[in-house]
């Protein structure tokens, strides 16, 4: 999947992970479509997705094709966490769905997480986990203010948390 090393591709799907569970925390309108994907689906979809954008530098837009694209990057929630586009997307209309305290509170994004990832991070990694996340959601407040952004962009790097999901768990992975 584009040379990326696994551990970033892990990263990328308990980013899509943990997005499917804030999104259903919310509700509403922000509420994910279908249930999550297991990691193989979300690989397999991951694939059709590469594949699709691919087919499209080469071939050419098409009105159907790119509907199809937009809908797969949709079902994979495809960088929901680091476009600051589509966290400000996301927060609108959080909002107007009456918020979640998992958007703001460390405590109420923690217990987005299972009780077995929380014992696997330990206090320590369930604290990095709930800074890295809500760091990303503050991507969409300093758009217009470059040093903002930097700074943001600086406590999300700083956060990155480990693998730790039960489906990695699952495979071995963690």
């Amino acid at each position: 999947m584009g040379g990326l090393p696994v551990s970033e591709l892990l990263r990328e799907y308990q980013g899509y992970v943990l997005a499917y569970r804030l999104r259903a925390a919310v509700g509403g309108r922000v509420a994910p479509d279908g249930e999550q994907l297991s990691l193989p689906a979300y690989a397999s979809t991951r694939i059709e997705r590469q594949d699709l954008a691919r087919g499209l530098i080469k071939q050419g837009l098409d009105a159907g094709r790119m509907r199809r694209l937009d809908r797969l990057s949709d079902t994979l929630m495809f960088g929901f966490w680091l476009n600051p586009a589509e966290v400000a997307a996301f927060l609108r209309a959080a909002i107007r769905e009456g918020s979640h305290p998992a958007l703001g509170r460390p405590d109420a994004f923690a217990a987005l997480l299972t009780h077995s990832e929380r014992a696997r991070l330990g206090e320590a990694g369930v604290q990095q986990v709930c800074a890295h996340h809500l760091a990303c959601l503050t991507l969409a407040v300093p758009m217009l203010d470059p040093d903002g952004l930097s700074r943001a962009w600086q406590r999300i790097e700083d956060t990155t948390p480990p693998l730790f999901l039960d489906e990695l768990a699952a495979v071995g992975v963690v």
